[in-house]
Formats: structure tokens, sequence, C-alpha cells
């Protein structure tokens, strides 16, 4: 199978070999089905129905998700757990004691001084910018939103916090390909037929997503001709998202299915 998809890797004219998108639409059809839910941290934000505990419990989750996938989603249950599995409610309306639980709470170099954080900015976007929605939205470009997850930042950071909280939010601007808030944003905003992403994000559309760029997704399109920038940063992000976005301009991180099973669960 690796000899033949490297044969239709070859670009021509500027377009991506169909080959390929054929290739690659065969595995969004395989992985974007419920199944993919029972092994991935998305799980973590399926057990809520309410709005807000939905996008407040997919941040939280995707802020914690490096790693290995079981210790990301046990540590993102435990943290669910601290806010007494009703995040929305335990953020607007926690006493000061109440984070004192938090404290012990350590997945990498994510720890509970940082989760208070979260909880303070986090009370401070929905008290007085409308929302996670909202402060996403407001500064959305037509094809992209890395500008606003940069903007974002700076929003969640107006308050008061620790200097060593900030690096556990990133920049696009500063050449992050910004990983884990590109997937909280496409559980958010895509929406599917097989209930795996939420879409519960009206103001946003599919068309301004990018892909989560990581080494699996990442050594997958350099494989097959969709990448060639050897760093996972910004330029590469783009570089692929312009590749996926040739290859469906309505639903380009729909792929992300594909490299992502691709590198994953198939070691290709």
């Amino acid at each position: 199978m690796t000899k033949r998809i490297k044969e239709e890797t070859h670009k021509r004219k500027g377009y991506v070999d169909l080959s390929i998108k054929e290739l690659l639409d065969q595995k969004v059809e395989q992985y974007n089905n419920p199944k993919f839910i029972e092994s991935d941290p998305i799980q973590i934000p399926h057990q809520f129905t309410l709005k807000e505990d939905i996008e407040i419990s997919g941040f939280l989750t995707a802020t914690i998700a490096w790693g290995n996938r079981k210790s990301i989603i046990n540590n993102a249950k435990r943290l669910m757990k601290l806010l007494d599995n009703s995040p929305y409610d335990f953020i607007m309306n926690h006493e000061s004691t109440d984070l004192d639980k938090l404290h012990p709470f350590v997945h990498r170099t994510f720890n509970g001084d940082d989760a208070i954080q979260f909880i303070k900015s986090l009370k401070h976007i929905y008290l007085n910018h409308n929302g996670l929605e909202t402060v996403f939205a407001k500064h959305a470009e037509t094809s992209s939103l890395q500008t606003t997850i940069s903007q974002f930042k700076n929003t969640f950071f107006e308050v008061e916090h620790l200097q060593r909280t900030q690096k556990h939010i990133s920049d696009p601007l500063k050449n992050s390909a910004a990983k884990r808030i590109n997937m909280f944003l496409r559980w958010m905003v895509r929406t599917d037929n097989s209930g795996v992403d939420f879409g519960i994000w009206n103001s946003l559309s599919p068309t301004q997503l990018s892909c989560p760029l990581d080494v699996h997704s990442g050594n997958v399109a350099r494989k097959l001709g969709l990448l060639k920038r050897k760093q996972n940063d910004a330029k590469a992000l783009l570089e692929l998202d312009t590749a996926l976005r040739k290859l469906d301009p309505n639903d380009p991180v729909k792929y992300d299915f594909a490299l992502f099973g691709l590198g994953v669960f198939e070691g290709f």
C-alpha cells in the first residue's frame, strides 16, 4: 500500500492528485464515526448536554491533550470530577476555597496552579465577553481562525495571571501550529452526520478551520505529498490547510480523521 500511495502523491498543475483524495475520503468515512469517540479525548465533552458544559469541558480537555491518549482521557475525567462534573456551574459560582482541591492536579507540565488560573480566566470570559464562542468569533477571518486564536489568548489573560500559565495557550502569530486549540475548534464548529464533532458554534464555519497539526498528521501528510515543510509550525499548517482546501473547500478539516487514523491506528 505504501508503494502505491507514493506513486500517487505527485502533483499536477498545482492541484493534488485525485487518487489521494479518494484514499483520504475513504479513511474519513472509516474513522469519522461514533467508534472514534471511544478512544479519543473528545469523549469528555460528549458526557455533557449543556452547551457551556460541552465547550468548557472540551476546551480544558484539549488544553491537556498531549502525550499518552489514555493519560489525557483519565486526567480530563479527573479534572471534570474536581469541577463537580458541572464545569460551567463551577466556574460561574465557585468560592475561592473551592479552588483548593485543584492544587494537586497535574498533567505533564499543566499543574494545579494552571488549572486554577484557567478557571479564573474562563469566568472572566463568560462574565465579561459573553462566552468562548463570542471571543473566538470576534476576530475571525474569512478563511482562517489563526488571528482570532492569538486574540483569544490576549483576552484569556486580561485578568491577573501567572506568567507560567501563558505557555498553555499557543499563539499562531508567533509561528505555533496551535494544534490543541485547532482541535478544540474542530470539535465545536464542524458539523458532521456521524455524531463525533459537535457543530454547536453557529457563528463560525468549517471553511475557516485549520487541521490540528501534530507529529502523526504531519508525517502522514508529508508521505502523501500534502506537506513539504519539515517543522510542524504555523507555516506548515498554512501549507497543509491550502492542500486540504483543494480537496474539500467546504470541510477541509474532515481529513484530520484520515491523517490521524492513518498515523495512529495504521502506523502509516
